[in-house]
């Protein structure tokens, strides 16, 4: 048998490297349980946060529409949940998950924008719980928070 010389010998670093790693095969699975919770209430929150500035978002255009309706000579309180609730329809929300609200500034009801005189300012605003249209996969964003979305504008 010949006997091998220095140069042709295989480091013996090299081969203690090569057998630590096949002696280690759970670490993978350590680290994955470690860091797959972080990633997925991150991914999770996200979802959340992302859908509650959607309906934030929603409820504001739903509320700009209603008002735009609200401040014609000709337009009654049903002509402006209509508007509203086309809006609010086209967004995939139901009749029943948001409630609207057509008010002067100082939050007091209007029962026929029809009575309101040019130039006085109409509101409207359109408001949910979040329980009743939130997706709360982590349940960040309590069950009893308002969305609310308003718009003033002036009578026509």
């Amino acid at each position: 048998m010949k006997d091998l010389s220095l140069s042709q010998r295989i480091p013996l670093h090299t081969v203690r490297r090569r057998c630590s790693v096949s002696r280690r095969p759970g670490n993978a699975i350590i680290e994955a349980a470690l860091v797959l919770p972080v990633l997925l209430a991150l991914a999770f929150g996200t979802i959340e946060f992302g859908h509650f500035f959607f309906c934030k978002h929603t409820f504001q255009g739903a509320a700009r529409d209603g008002a735009r309706v609200a401040i014609l000579s000709s337009s009654t309180n049903t002509s402006v949940t209509t508007a509203v609730a086309n809006t609010m329809t086209a967004a995939g929300f139901t009749a029943g998950q948001y409630t609207v609200a057509i008010t002067n500034t100082s939050n007091v009801a209007i029962a026929d924008i029809r009575t309101i005189t040019t130039g006085n300012p109409i509101k409207v605003s359109v408001t949910a719980t979040w329980g009743t249209i939130g997706i709360r996969p982590m349940n960040m964003i309590s069950a009893s928070k308002q969305v609310t979305g308003f718009m003033i504008m002036v009578k026509e």
